[in-house]
């Protein structure tokens, strides 16, 4: 991404609606599956948004994170707890040994990697046997907007796919669901019937009530994943999967 997005990011992604319910549904997956301490690495970790939240808890986890980004890497050492171990590197190429991890995370990472698949076999291969993977991606190819172009993504995804390619790379059964549904007609009308704003993307931090509906928007979806099942569409899909064996 331009240097302007990763300052964006990380000037709101503590307080945005969407980061909150993005690194709560991370949060709740993680809780459902890791016992006692456990090494967690968010692959393509940006400016470190999802690490600082999830270490204010108080899950024992150990989380590394790796980014391309060289602005990345300074922001999130900035503002990740002092001793996050945290390398430029690509997700692509982890520097990490084989079977280290019990969890990766790539949370709106995978869209701008040339070879997602290769970025699998990376994610496959760092995790224990029973380690669990966690995607989230942008939905729909129509979807395709100013958005896509100003955060420099390649592609965009359904539901079938990602569960075909972490089929591909050898996970088991996966889970995925569309979210971000009940602002599905607000966002599409924004992105594809409106002119595209001049600050690029759409990260920004939006005036309080407007948070706030948000917020509460995403906590009904988040009621529905939990104790229904998966939503039927929305603008990302989220995904968990299954490296076989026993941990």
């Amino acid at each position: 991404m331009q240097t302007e997005e990763y300052l964006k990011l990380a000037a709101v992604e503590d307080q945005m609606w969407y980061f909150r319910s993005l690194h709560a549904q991370v949060e709740r997956e993680l809780a459902k599956r890791l016992r006692g301490p456990a090494a967690v690495l968010d692959a393509g970790c940006g400016t470190g948004g999802l690490i600082r939240r999830l270490t204010a808890g108080a899950a024992p986890w150990k989380w590394s994170g790796v980014d391309l980004s060289p602005l990345a890497i300074e922001l999130a050492r900035q503002r990740c707890p002092a001793g996050t171990d945290l390398r430029e590197a690509s997700v692509t190429a982890l520097p990490l040994a084989d079977g280290t991890c019990d969890a990766v995370i790539a949370a709106d990472v995978l869209y701008h990697v040339e070879d997602d698949a290769a970025a699998l076999a990376e994610f496959f291969r760092v995790l224990r046997p029973g380690g669990v993977v966690i995607l989230n991606l942008p939905a729909y190819r129509w979807l395709w907007s100013y958005h896509d172009i100003a955060v420099h993504a390649r592609r965009r995804y359904g539901r079938g796919e990602v569960l075909e390619k972490l089929r591909v790379a050898g996970f088991g059964e996966g889970q995925a669901t569309y979210w971000n549904t009940l602002p599905f007609p607000l966002i599409v009308m924004r992105r594809k019937l409106l002119p595209a704003p001049k600050e690029g993307s759409d990260v920004r931090l939006y005036a309080p009530p407007l948070e706030a509906a948000f917020n509460a928007m995403m906590a009904v979806e988040q009621a529905w994943i939990s104790r229904v099942g998966r939503l039927p569409f929305g603008c990302s899909v989220f995904a968990v999967a299954v490296k076989p064996g026993n941990k």
